[in-house]
């Protein structure tokens, strides 16, 4: 029986973990959660089913009182970070954005291991993270580093030639001109079910380029060794290349819910994790190189991950605020990408080259914000 706490229990990838888990009640036990507390409902309903005795909630504390007499509920903005300091088995970090860090290191810090669903907390601040955790401590969750774990157990990592990340390529892959693209039409993925800031850095291929930066701190392999490419279908989620030519794939339905079962039960996989492939009936998968010119953000994340230091954290940020005012109506889709450019060129100078604690990468993304919200404003739109 493994102790499981769950940070973002409300969103998506929270939901599906607590799904996982109520299918195993003999493996898992459910011992905290936190969310943001926009869903309060949907968070005492879990408390209730899980008879977890712990909660954290950002907003909201007294809603949730009231609703849990004799449930211990933290509140405030440090409540995600107190939950993952609770010793666990297991913690998982699926809060989104960079949020996440500093959970992530109280967590590490107690000797938890982490399941990584926020790939934040690599990208904002990878160093401290990696200083942070003994090794075995860091599990992936996301889909894509899930499949590099499981393809990595085929060789050594000197006999690695390649990590080779899979892409939707999101709804535009097959769109030329990107320049009237509408909230709704960003929204809609065509493969995933995710979060709204999810799913609009999958169709700018944002998400794709912090996945680069976080597969390199998680299994130490150099940008130069890492790539991406085009698979609409979703279902090889991700390639190892070895130095002999071998190319070992993880292949599976869309589905979270493997990724998330293996990392609670790592380095164990959970019994019906999900349905397999049904080899029944016949598939097509196709692959196709990204095109860079399109979606410039893959290129632009990799340079910001070998300068190193701040630069990644600038990045996010100033994504992330570009996010928000697209989904805003104030700026257009392309604007994203260039206004986290422009904050990039701008804080270049003077962006730290080591960052050596959370303080500096709170003070890295706030000078990042503050430029993206100057920018966005300027445009006017």
């Amino acid at each position: 029986m493994r102790d499981i706490s769950i940070l973002g229990s409300t969103g998506s990838i929270g939901v599906q973990a607590l799904e996982v888990i109520a299918a195993n009640p003999n493996q898992f036990r459910v011992v905290a959660l936190a969310a943001g507390g926009s869903n309060i409902p949907r968070l005492v309903e879990q408390v209730r089913a899980f008879g977890v005795k712990v909660v954290g909630v950002e907003g909201n504390g007294a809603l949730l009182r009231e609703a849990l007499p004799g449930v211990n509920v933290i509140d405030g903005k440090g409540a995600a970070a107190q939950v993952a300091a609770i010793p666990v088995d297991v913690m998982l970090n699926a809060i989104t954005g960079s949020l996440g860090l500093g959970p992530t290191l109280n967590a590490l810090g107690v000797g938890n291991k982490v399941a990584l669903a926020n790939k934040e907390s690599l990208v904002a601040g990878g160093d401290l993270v990696l200083r942070a955790a003994k090794p075995g401590q860091l599990i992936p969750v996301d889909s894509e580093h899930s499949a590099l774990a499981q393809a990595l157990r085929a060789g050594t990592k000197n006999e690695v030639s390649k990590l080779i990340l899979t892409a939707s390529g999101g709804p535009f892959r097959n769109r030329n001109d990107l320049s009237d693209v509408t909230i709704e039409e960003a929204l809609a993925h065509p493969t995933w079910n995710m979060g709204p800031v999810v799913t609009i850095n999958s169709a700018t291929l944002v998400n794709k380029g912090l996945e680069i930066i976080e597969a390199h701190y998680l299994f130490d392999i150099p940008y130069s060794k890492i790539d991406a490419v085009i698979h609409p279908q979703s279902i090889i989620h991700s390639m190892v290349e070895f130095h002999d030519g071998s190319v070992i794939a993880q292949a599976s339905p869309p589905s979270m819910k493997l990724p998330i079962a293996l990392a609670l039960s790592w380095p164990d996989r959970t019994v019906g994790a999900i349905p397999p492939i049904d080899w029944s009936t016949a598939h097509t998968w196709g692959f196709a190189p990204i095109d860079n010119a399109k979606f410039p953000a893959i290129d632009l994340a990799r340079r910001c991950g070998e300068i190193g230091g701040a630069m990644p954290a600038i990045f996010n940020a100033a994504n992330e605020e570009a996010v928000a005012a697209f989904l805003k109506g104030q700026i257009k889709f392309t604007e994203i990408i260039e206004i986290v450019d422009a904050v990039l060129q701008h804080l270049a100078a003077e962006a730290p080259a080591t960052l050596s604690d959370i303080a500096d990468v709170s003070a890295i993304e706030e000078d990042a914000r503050a430029s993206a919200n100057q920018n966005i404003k300027m445009r006017g739109n």
